[in-house]
């Protein structure tokens, strides 16, 4: 495997800034973050070609990223705390929020002195040397951020390129405000005095301290799984279009969106090609689930900026054959349906009944999950020498089943990186009618 070497390290604080308000100093955990404390963080990065600027700028790129992460900090204070937790003897149960106690993000400067932009950018699946564009010792249950950074950084140059990893605690950000760091980040790196979107940490109901049963620490949980591949398959505007009113079409209907479509048609060609590996096996049909994470700041609805976890967990099923049989507007329904369902009230209820009976996320088994969205401002982030070519996500996102969403380099399109079983993914690759829709 190709060597990382590493040139430095540091932790970095937050810098004063007078224009933004403070937070908390102390921030609980809403059921929203809870349910990811044993599950991984966040790993996703981007893809940059090497600036064409100046010798000395480039020269001096790495301190230049050091000083505008160290600045955009100041603005997040959570990043740079700790998670707090605190034993209620009385019951034992556990209470956890965020010391936001400017203990500092880890920056770590690394050389990829013989990888190349077309190594990641051109390989069939993701190559490993992925994996370690990201500080590995990540690969940590989020509840351990009592002791370790929320947020690494690693910055890694390559030949002709340079990549921009980021770690971040998930029982602190989801998607939406992990970009909402990465965007801001890019906005001070190009010179901006303070950031276009002030994140928010007033909790939705209340400041308050949640009281629920002291977490198993089981690391076997953690374990990463070496047999599954990744792959970014893309879809062309022009093809979701087509799935979109395929779909449609089918049930009757107008209500499948674009992402509904494209899940549908990810659900049943990925429930087919394990479905094929049923019946080779001689086992019978089985439940065919799909789980969805929705986001509840636009159902709540929360302010805008909102900063930390705001979304939950909603399923559906059906039989492998009906999935199957019926079609994609049928699948397409399915989704509708549930998405449907997803009120404000279903939103706040979820909250109620978790604080009730809490339970935890745990990453295993055979699944299949759409994560991530593709609405999120991933090829805005400019730190000043252009655009993002391409995103890519580590290795703590592996598990067979999970499908990353984002949007593709080329606007109206969407790209998805799948982590299949290497028979499914194959299977997948030599089915037609899920490959037609593929745009190479």
């Amino acid at each position: 495997m190709t060597k990382i070497e590493v040139i430095s390290s540091c932790t970095l604080v937050g810098t004063a800034n007078e224009s933004h308000p403070v937070a908390k100093s102390r921030l609980e955990l809403t059921p929203w973050d809870l349910l990811f404390l044993q599950i991984d963080p966040i790993q996703k990065g981007l893809l940059f070609h090497k600036p064409n600027e100046s010798q000395e700028f480039q020269k001096n790129i790495i301190d230049h990223l050091i000083n505008s992460f160290s600045r955009t900090l100041g603005f997040f204070p959570p990043l740079a705390g700790r998670l707090g937790t605190v034993k209620n003897d009385d019951d034992n149960t556990s209470c956890f929020f965020v010391d936001c106690n400017n203990g500092g993000a880890e920056f770590t400067h690394a050389v990829a002195r013989t990888v190349s932009v077309s190594d990641i950018l051109e390989a069939k699946y993701v190559p490993e040397i992925v994996s370690s564009l990201f500080q590995l010792d990540g690969l940590i249950p989020n509840y351990e951020g009592i002791s370790k950074p929320l947020l690494r950084v690693q910055v890694t140059e390559l030949v002709d390129g340079l990549f921009i990893g980021c770690t971040a605690n998930h029982a602190v950000v989801d998607g939406a405000s992990f970009w909402h760091f990465f965007n801001s980040w890019s906005e001070i790196s190009r010179g901006f005095d303070k950031i276009s979107k002030s994140p928010v940490f007033e909790r939705p109901f209340g400041n308050h301290a949640i009281r629920f049963p002291t977490l198993e620490q089981n690391h076997l949980q953690n374990s990463v799984p070496s047999l599954l591949l990744r792959r970014v398959f893309h879809f062309s505007k022009e093809s979701v279009a087509k799935l979109k009113a395929k779909a449609n079409s089918e049930a009757g209907s107008n209500k499948i969106s674009t992402l509904q479509a494209l899940s549908a048609h990810l659900w049943r060609n990925v429930v087919r090609c394990r479905h094929l590996q049923n019946i080779r096996n001689n086992l019978s049909s089985q439940e065919a689930c799909i789980y969805l994470l929705v986001d509840a700041r636009a159902r709540i609805p929360l302010p805008e900026g909102y900063f930390g976890n705001a979304v939950y967990v909603a399923s559906t099923e059906t039989s492998e054959t009906r999935l199957l049989h019926n079609g994609l507007g049928y699948a397409g329904m399915k989704i509708n349906e549930l998405v449907a369902q997803q009120t404000s009230e279903a939103a706040i209820k979820y909250v109620e009944d978790w604080v009730k009976n809490p339970t935890m996320l745990r990453k295993g088994g055979i699944a299949f999950v759409i994560s991530s969205s593709p609405r999120h401002n991933i090829y805005g982030n400019d730190f000043g020498w252009g655009k993002p070519i391409a995103v890519r996500c580590g290795k703590v996102q592996k598990f067979d089943g999970n499908m990353m969403v984002h949007p593709a380099a080329v606007s109206g399109g969407i790209d998805v990186e799948v982590c299949l079983a290497p028979e499914t993914l194959q299977a997948m690759e030599d089915d037609v009618e899920f490959m037609e829709a593929v745009t190479i």
